[in-house]
């Protein structure tokens, strides 16, 4: 297994067409909750793909912004678009591929990195090493149109990288982020 990290746009296609794919297998096209096809360049989105051989069987995609929350500004990194082959499901890879984009988020100099998921996932999650942040939730879309996370029953999630971010613990805790991510990634 090898591990590719790359700049979303330079994805070499006959990959970006595999990640498509897994996409579609998780979010049929057409459905409610469909995978967007590519990300807002503004966060720029960087990709993570878990290859055996030149098949992928995992990916996500990184997306990166700053935070400003409690009177304290954030280089925030977040998780979009993870999906591993159905047929591939439960065997580790997923994890080591969260684990990667954890280590290059941390490696990157972000302050932390913030996400939501689905309830049933949250324990994947936890064995990544990342946090429910309890009673918070994430407001994305824009400061015109909110999409906050908490009626979506989605969960917040973080790993606090930074000494910066630790020492503010509390502050993300029983709180709205107020992330923005903008109308292409609405909540990341």
């Amino acid at each position: 297994m090898e591990i590719l990290v790359a700049s979303e746009h330079e994805v070499p296609s006959r990959l970006r067409h595999q990640v498509v794919a897994l996409q579609d297998q998780a979010w049929p096209p057409g459905a409610p909750s469909q995978a967007p096809t590519g990300h807002d360049p503004s966060l720029a989105p960087v990709s993570v793909l878990l290859l055996e051989g030149d098949r992928v069987v995992a990916a996500l995609d990184i997306l990166s912004k700053d935070l400003e929350h409690a009177g304290e500004r954030y280089r925030a990194g977040g998780l979009s678009t993870v999906v591993t082959d159905a047929a591939r499901r439960r065997q580790g890879m997923g994890l080591e591929l969260v684990s990667a984009a954890r280590d290059r988020i941390a490696a990157d100099g972000a302050d932390l990195v913030l996400f939501t998921c689905d309830a049933p996932l949250v324990p994947f999650y936890e064995r990544a090493g990342f946090e429910v942040l309890a009673g918070t939730q994430v407001i994305g879309g824009t400061p015109a149109d909110p999409l906050p996370s908490g009626p979506l029953g989605k969960v917040t999630l973080a790993a606090l990288l930074t000494p910066h971010a630790q020492a503010h613990h509390a502050d993300f805790l029983d709180t709205d982020l107020e992330l923005y991510p903008g109308p292409v990634d609405r909540l990341w």
